[in-house]
């Protein structure tokens, strides 16, 4: 399969819905810290994951990959767990411990940014470890949220959610490792654009 064109449009189906999930992170901070609607909160947790899916998926059948999507769709991921951990932990669904973990992680990655951007990249690529560590995160949150309670379902739905909430963050961390193996690697192999290599 060729590469797909990435082009520098804005208007695209893939960046609306991309919009349109960001819209949905303060309404569903909202709607589980406020009125503790969590049915709602899940509802906008599964649409959130399926224009997830969609906007990849137009993306890719109707050549609309752009340097905007590629940006907003990380971003989104990442804004979304935020939020759920947050929204989790004022709850006490989850400890605080791993509220802060999960955020601390892209902390860290923030401070790569400056070699990244001395070097004229703005970002290193996904790989599929980091695909399956946010997949298991979006997976264990609703899970743990529908876990809240004492029927048979809510223990179900516990058990399940924290064994996705265990691997996620593993696989959240190796990533975050192999991440910084990569801009070693890119450092040792790539001068700055401007001024020699340090």
């Amino acid at each position: 399969m060729p590469d797909l064109e990435v082009s520098d449009r804005v208007l695209t189906i893939p960046n609306a819905l991309s919009f349109i999930r960001l819209l949905g992170v303060p309404l569903f901070l909202w709607l589980i810290l406020g009125p503790e609607e969590d049915g709602w909160a899940l509802l906008v947790l599964a649409i959130s994951g399926f224009t997830d899916w969609a906007d990849g998926q137009i993306a890719r059948r109707m050549n609309q990959t752009t340097r905007l999507g590629q940006m907003l769709d990380p971003v989104a991921d990442r804004l979304y767990i935020f939020a759920t951990v947050l929204g989790l932990a004022l709850r006490d669904i989850i400890p605080w411990w791993l509220a802060i973990a999960l955020p601390l992680r892209d902390l860290l990655l923030t401070f790569t940014l400056p070699a990244l951007h001395r070097r004229g990249f703005n970002a290193l690529p996904v790989h599929f470890l980091g695909k399956s560590a946010t997949f298991c995160l979006l997976y264990a949150f609703p899970l743990l949220l529908l876990g809240d309670g004492d029927s048979t379902l809510n223990t179900l739905a516990r058990v399940f959610g924290w064994a996705f909430a265990i691997w996620g963050t593993a696989l959240y961390y190796w990533a975050g490792a192999l991440y910084f193996a990569q801009l070693r690697h890119l450092i040792q192999t790539v001068k700055p654009i401007n001024g020699p290599a340090g």
